[in-house]
């Protein structure tokens, strides 16, 4: 494979990656002569680079271009497509042609349509905050590829602590990979990385918690925390509807008679079913009632943000709404 689109939001994952692969096709001693990083401020940048993937390297290893933040896949002229056409069937093997954007690719796109053809196109964007399953084994995956030994109440802790940023978990594990080398073979405890990692910033499922237990002054602190690290207000929203719908569901299958762990864990999409029993507790002062009426705040909330009200005020304004909700329900 010679030709390569790497897209999404996940920064860090993205450039190590980016890294690999120009590891893998050039030669050290030739780096200088066959790496071409070329920006989206060129105005024939696209053009350039096509050219670039079809010159042979200079002495040994391969060729690697890469284009930086394209917009090849949002918007193309009739030129540059001509030349995709004209150039992509042809790089040779030797070479690397690499295209990055933190958009995704737009389908409808002759440009997209070529690359999907010619290219392996991969994604890397952070996993969805709520999906506390998958970023476990997320942490679990990288936690064997930096050969750090975790118990499971460990691996539990530190994604909770990091959440879905990939560049805090692998500084955690580096972190943790160092002190293990000193430790012994053993696996690190949950205690460990309690003392080691600290969680490194405010998340949205904290906030979500907030809001459940009816915590004003803590939720509107979260909010404000989010905002001033430029988290996306359509994402905070995202994110506690997710986490408050798998709530909802729980909710629904206990008041239904449900007993079996395992099919509430089914049906609110949930892998570990295990978890169950902790979000049992967190529902357990919430009606069914209650919860109907926190997701209709949060599509009032959803769509005021789309229809592009000031974020801040509006997240306050919803939060104060749906803290108080949940101390009427946590007061019954």
């Amino acid at each position: 494979m010679s030709i390569y689109l790497y897209w999404g939001s996940d920064d860090f994952a993205m450039a190590k990656a980016v890294n690999a692969l120009r590891d893998r096709t050039l030669d050290p001693a030739w780096a200088t002569f066959n790496a071409d990083k070329i920006s989206p401020e060129q105005s024939d940048a696209v053009i350039q680079g096509l050219n670039q993937s079809v010159t042979p390297p200079f002495g040994s290893g391969g060729r690697f271009v890469w284009l930086v933040d394209t917009h090849v896949c949002q918007q193309a002229s009739a030129e540059v497509l001509a030349e995709m056409e004209r150039t992509l069937p042809v790089i040779p093997e030797t070479n690397i042609l690499l295209l990055t954007t933190p958009n995704k690719p737009d389908g409808r796109l002759k440009t997209t349509k070529l690359l999907q053809k010619y290219a392996k196109v991969q994604e890397f964007s952070p996993l969805p905050p709520w999906k506390h399953d998958e970023i476990v084994s997320f942490v679990r995956k990288v936690a064997q590829e930096v050969g750090v030994k975790l118990t499971p109440d460990a691996v539990d802790l530190l994604a909770e602590s990091v959440g879905n940023d990939t560049r805090s978990l692998y500084n955690a594990l580096e972190k943790l990979h160092l002190y293990s080398l000193s430790a012994g073979p053993q696996s690190l405890s949950a205690a460990t990385v309690d003392q080691l990692v600290t969680a490194t910033t405010q998340n949205s499922l904290q906030l979500a918690s907030a809001i459940r237990q009816g915590d004003v002054g803590t939720a509107l602190e979260l909010v404000a925390d989010l905002i001033n690290r430029n988290e996306p207000a359509l994402k905070i929203s995202a994110t506690l509807t997710g986490q408050f719908r798998t709530w909802f569901w729980v909710k629904l299958m206990i008041e239904s008679g449900e007993r079996d762990e395992k099919a509430i864990a089914a049906a609110a999409e949930i892998g570990n079913f295990k978890r169950i029993y902790f979000l049992r507790k967190e529902v357990s002062a919430l009606s069914l009632s209650q919860l109907e009426q926190i997701l209709a705040l949060l599509l009032e909330l959803e769509v005021s943000l789309k229809r592009g009200t000031e974020e801040l005020s509006t997240l306050q304004t919803k939060t104060i709404e749906l803290c108080q909700l949940c101390r009427q329900t946590s007061f019954r």
